[in-house]
């Protein structure tokens, strides 16, 4: 069992803040390479949060042998938000770094994060998301995320590429934790898009926005279900709204950009979605089948648009859902016209 952490120890260095929910074999294989880490063991710290998991996590969990710190917290369901929330409070190092219970880690992780944090820096480092090496084993729609993390990966690795405040993802983030109690953290009203929308406080606070692409985590996915998947899509959609209300000079939040960023041949279909939402989920559906018969067929670039134009459909659905009807769908792209630049 990992030793308990005595108040009058002395405060690591580094938190490390992971949310868990039904993966106990994921997170005890997160903990096991934690373990194994470069950086001395009493620099950094393990806060666990289960947020309600049906098996038990805590006794498995603390009866690991751990040669750094670990804390495990329970709380009843409420939302990842809420869970990473609970689990930075509870930290005790001046840098946090939050990351997922299906992350695979390298030796030196925890070392190259804090090598971008130079004292004094008000840093938030967004570390790089690679795919397990197992990513042809995914569905198409998980193997869509990993190549779109792999676009901003590139995208903000170019020489003189400026990382923003709604570039930021809970998936491998580190920052001060006295940076994050001072905006107030996460909001835990919002059931996607938390870490976004704390980025761009963060950003209006004064931090700055660094990408690390040697800080990486490997990304595996126990997602296979196609409506899932689609519920998520939806509730982007609705909780990007949200978002967008709270912060309308950032354009690049509003969910209606995809209205006029997106492809010109995709956007009829979008449209089509917005004008009959109920009546298009066929014609949804028979956009994935067609993505699905090019991926078969190897036309990998074909299958990752098609994958794209069915999420953006059913983005737009919980967007609409959430602007309440034609109204409401008007002013929100109103604000998107109005905003800023960024």
């Amino acid at each position: 069992m990992s030793p308990p952490s005595p108040s009058d120890a002395p405060s690591p260095r580094l938190s490390v803040v992971i949310a868990t929910y039904n993966r106990l074999p994921l997170i005890t294989r997160l903990l096991e390479l934690l373990g194994a880490q470069t950086l001395p063991a009493d620099r950094f710290e393990v806060v666990v949060v289960d947020d309600g998991s049906k098996e038990p996590v805590r006794e498995p969990l603390s009866a690991l042998k751990t040669p750094y710190a670990l804390r495990v917290e329970v709380q009843a369901n409420a939302g990842a938000a809420a869970a990473r929330h609970r689990g930075v409070l509870a930290a005790r190092g001046d840098i946090v770094l939050v990351t997922d219970d299906d992350m695979q880690v390298a030796p030196d992780f925890l070392e190259r994060h804090l090598a971008h944090h130079p004292e004094g820096s008000r840093h938030v480092v967004l570390g790089r998301i690679r795919p397990d090496p197992s990513i042809g084993d995914m569905p198409l729609f998980e193997r869509w995320y990993a190549y779109l993390n792999h676009r901003m990966a590139e995208e903000l690795s170019t020489p003189g590429a400026r990382v923003r405040g709604n570039h930021l993802f809970t998936g491998n983030v580190s920052f001060h934790r006295a940076d994050y109690v001072g905006v107030g953290g996460f909001d835990k009203s919002l059931g996607q898009s938390e870490d976004v929308e704390l980025g761009v406080r963060l950003e209006k606070a004064g931090c700055a926005f660094v990408f690390a692409s040697d800080a990486y985590v490997l990304h595996g996915s126990d997602h296979v279900s196609f409506e899932r998947w689609l519920k998520r899509a939806h509730r982007y959609g609705m909780f990007d709204t949200q978002v967008a209300r709270k912060h309308p000079e950032v354009r690049g939040l509003n969910p209606w950009r995809l209205l006029f960023e997106t492809n010109p041949l995709a956007r009829p279909l979008l449209a089509a979605t917005l004008v009959a939402p109920e009546a298009t989920r066929v014609l949804t559906r028979t956009v994935m089948r067609a993505a699905q018969a090019a991926d078969k067929l190897g036309l990998e670039k074909a299958a990752f648009a098609g994958t794209s134009v069915v999420y953006g459909m059913e983005y737009l659905r919980g967007a609409r859902n959430e602007a309440g009807g034609w109204t409401g769908i008007a002013r929100e792209v109103a604000r998107y016209l109005q905003g800023g630049s960024r």
